[in-house]
């Protein structure tokens, strides 16, 4: 067995451990999300903490981990009886984020199931990681069907297999462990809000720490044994406190006082739900029983909400995590010591100071003018003039960046046909969740059992097997897997104009509002997501196509505009990232977006034939498109319409974009025909 790198070896990260110690005193309070950069030794301390757990009783024999004082009735190793007990470190079971659905839950013998009526089960990772701790890296990863059953099991205590009729249950109670990379993308809400705590870490700008950081992980490498026997003594000593800490936890008194103050805490920052409640409170006991305290104090109830309130803050998936800690300070401070009445004026709260920035009391509003404004009628100013023969000074004819209208809910775009990529909620796909188009033979293991077609595959040969009874005589070669229809995550390339024809203050605003929807849009949809800009001379790649549909965002904002409009370089940009795309993830369907007028006044000689030309490149290779036409005024020349008819796609308009438009247009049309059969 590989030597761990010992807890107390590591370096600052003082949270990070503070919050997996809190939950080694209380595994009540939920779990750790760890947010952080790369490369900060996130999997080191979580993988470090299971040294320190104490050992656990289990019955004896028991593949579900059953505690002989209460052993599950309902264990599918049951019933258990006087069978004795052994005892066996905590487990830290790792789910990959590839791991497949049977890997993560279990699996049943199909076969023995329909042909023996016996429930032959091979228990999976949560059965594993019973009484333990599940810590899953990059969990932001993780696919979507996977996460639905860590959902289940982390508010039942129980994991359920279903196959066709044949049912088993386990109990699954652990201490769910997440790491993740910002940068990546960013988790969903369900599951955000089921771990108890969250952890932003961040590698030391200290010099001194960072070289104690390298001096140890050096000797750890050379003598991982001996460095492990040189912190043994700390290591006993901290696991020594967490054992005393748990043996004080339930004499720790938590006051009225101390709830109001929870409670008042909560609701200034406005967090959905009392799940928060809860947690702060379990998260402030144990922080006084860490402390070798028997009482709650304000403090306690700070750094419970420093932990538990960041990651439920957000309102919507561009807002930052964090809160107001001068705000925490003055809620905390206004009902310190007070009790709660009898009978509470239902509209008395906390009145805190106004919204703040990140982890503020609200959500400041995206744009300073309003709703998104229309874009008919606004003058377009003209692009900044460009020296001929000479490149352009930095900031020649370059506008601050606008700040965008406020985002709305966009008509559905989609790829067409069928694919096979990574789940999520866009484009039809194969799928292995979903509704039931057919049936194959499997390809390696059984994972959807098509029932009525191995029943039809296995009928004609019953005389042949010497079928007696009524059971029905299954082998192999009769299993059909089930074929199933879903929906898929695409990678969704923007290619944005932000030449000087964009740049008409009002109007802009109204286009990053509407890229900004597509991208909130995105985020739901479990896409990839990259930003391709164009203006001046040439072409950019402001965002490599990621899955932080937040960095995306934060790009737009800083977005400048002005300068000619290179329409080709843009679309060609467009097409050497979706090629090397489509090397890395072959499976994963593109959406081009291009948000442009049309107009093509850089780039070369003939601007417009070469715009066309690019645009040929990405309907030959089968590229699916959509033209966001930004043109405004009284007179419009449909320049994005021939871009669009060039590219194989389709253009909407910045009105026909939203998704109440489009029911409108169909409200209207409905009407309309009910008319003429009328009439």
């Amino acid at each position: 067995m590989s030597t761990r790198y010992p807890f107390t070896a590591v370096v600052g990260m003082d949270d990070l451990r503070l919050a997996l110690l809190l939950n080694a005193v209380s595994p009540s309070v939920g779990g750790v999300l760890v947010r952080g950069e790369k490369g900060t030794a996130k999997s080191t301390a979580v993988r470090a903490l299971a040294e320190l757990l104490p050992e656990v009783a289990v019955v004896a024999g028991c593949r579900f981990s059953c505690d002989p004082a209460s052993p599950d009735p309902g264990c599918p190793d049951g019933p258990h009886g006087d069978g004795g007990a052994d005892a066996r470190p905590a487990r830290m079971v790792e789910l990959p984020v590839g791991a497949s659905e049977d890997r993560l839950v279990g699996s049943l013998d199909i076969e023995k199931a329909l042909a023996d009526g016996v429930k032959a089960f091979e228990p999976g990772l949560l059965a594993a990681a019973h009484r333990g701790i599940l810590y899953v890296d990059e969990v932001n990863l993780l696919s979507d069907h996977l996460i639905d059953h860590l959902l289940d099991a982390a508010a039942m205590g129980a994991s359920h297999v279903e196959r066709e009729g044949v049912s088993v249950r386990h109990a699954a109670r652990f201490l769910l462990v997440g790491t993740m990379n910002p940068e990546e993308g960013e988790l969903r809400p369900q599951l955000l809000d089921r771990f108890g705590l969250t952890v932003e870490v961040a590698a030391s700008r200290v010099p001194e720490e960072r070289v104690e950081v390298v001096r140890r992980r050096l000797a750890f490498e050379d003598d991982p044994a001996g460095f492990a026997a040189r912190w043994a003594g700390e290591e006993a000593a901290l696991r020594a406190r967490i054992v005393a800490a748990r043996e004080l936890l339930p004499s720790v008194a938590l006051g009225d006082a101390v709830l109001l103050q929870i409670a008042a805490t909560c609701a200034a920052f406005e967090v959905d739900g009392m799940r928060a409640d809860i947690v702060m409170a379990r998260t402030a006991t144990a922080l006084a029983a860490w402390a070798g305290r028997e009482e709650v104090t304000s403090e306690d109830v700070r750094q419970a909400a420093l932990l538990a309130l960041p990651h439920r803050r957000r309102r919507n998936p561009f807002d930052a995590p964090g809160i107001d800690q001068d705000k925490l300070d003055e809620t905390l401070e206004r009902f310190k010591g007070e009790e709660p009445e009898d009978d509470p004026d239902p509209d008395r709260g906390p009145d805190g100071p106004g919204d703040g920035g990140p982890g503020g009391g609200g959500v400041p509003p995206r744009g300073g003018e309003g709703p998104a404004p229309e874009t008919g009628g606004v003058p377009e100013e003209a692009p900044a003039p460009e020296p001929g023969g000479a490149p352009a000074p930095r900031g020649a004819g370059e506008r601050a960046a606008v700040k965008a209208a406020e985002p709305f809910r966009t008509k559905m775009l989609s790829v067409p046909g069928l694919g096979d990529g990574a789940a999520g909620r866009r484009s039809r796909a194969r799928t292995e969740h979903g509704r039931t188009t057919g049936s194959t033979r499997p390809r390696g293991a059984l994972t959807k059992l098509h029932l009525a077609a191995t029943v039809r595959a296995a009928a004609p040969h019953q005389r042949a097997r010497g079928r007696s009874g009524a059971g029905l005589v299954v082998r192999r070669d009769d299993l059909r897997q089930a074929v199933r229809e879903g929906r898929e995550g695409n990678l969704v390339l923007f290619v944005v104009d932000a030449s000087g024809s964009m740049a008409a203050r009002k109007r802009m605003g109204a286009v990053k509002g509407a890229v900004l929807s597509l991208l909130l849009d995105a985020y739901q949809r479990r896409d990839k997501v990259g930003l391709v800009t164009f203006r001046g001379r040439g072409a950019e790649l402001a965002l490599p196509p990621t899955s932080s549909v937040d960095a995306a965002a934060a790009r737009l904002e800083e977005l400048p505009t002005g300068g000619r409009t290179p329409l080709s370089a843009g679309l060609l940009k467009a097409h050497d990232v979706l090629r090397v795309e489509r090397l890395r993830d072959p499976s994963r369907r593109p959406l081009l977006v291009v948000v442009t007028d049309g107009r093509a006044t850089g780039g070369g000689p003939d601007p417009v034939g070469l715009a066309a030309r690019a645009a040929r490149l990405h309907a030959a290779d089968g590229t699916a498109s959509v033209v966001v036409d930004c043109e405004a005024g009284p007179v419009r020349l449909g320049l994005a319409g021939s871009l669009a008819r060039d590219l194989g796609g389709t253009a909407v308009t910045l009105d026909e974009l939203r998704a109440d438009a489009i029911a409108g247009l169909v409200r209207e049309a409905q009407v309309n025909h009910s008319a003429r059969r009328a009439a």
